[in-house]
């Protein structure tokens, strides 16, 4: 990079995930920082506050869904229907604000990484163009 491009065009991009217990927020966050994102996960899940995910201001939002099914298969079979329908309710302005939203029950984790960082490059693209 050189020294006339602005200082935040060296900044990693900052990206929020979202999504229900075991949708692999996690493990997606993880790699997502692995690769040098300044990645996290918010908790919207579990919070009524509708716009946590922006409290941070992330440069992008990436959302998780999954199905109750596979959260079973990932917490157990006692895993409540009322809590997930729940998650879900609390993820609905999460999701909507999310650039990327991929179904962890039919993706793979490199699946997921994969288009996570498609997406990503995208932005970082974009943002290039414009100078940020």
């Amino acid at each position: 990079m050189s020294a006339d491009e602005p200082a935040d065009s060296r900044a990693p991009m900052r990206v929020t995930v979202v999504g229900p217990c075991a949708s692999g927020k996690t493990t997606l966050v993880e790699r997502l920082q692995a690769a040098g994102y300044d990645a996290w996960v918010t908790s919207q899940e579990h919070s009524g506050v509708p716009d946590l995910w922006n409290h941070q201001r992330p440069d992008a939002v990436i959302g998780l869904k999954t199905d109750l099914a596979t959260i079973r298969q990932r917490r157990g079979a006692g895993w409540s229907k009322v809590i997930f329908d729940a998650q879900i309710e609390r993820l609905q302005r999460a999701y909507e604000a999310s650039g990327l939203i991929v179904d962890t029950s039919v993706s793979s984790e490199d699946e997921t990484l994969d288009a996570s960082l498609t997406y990503l490059d995208a932005i970082g693209e974009r943002r290039q163009r414009q100078g940020r």
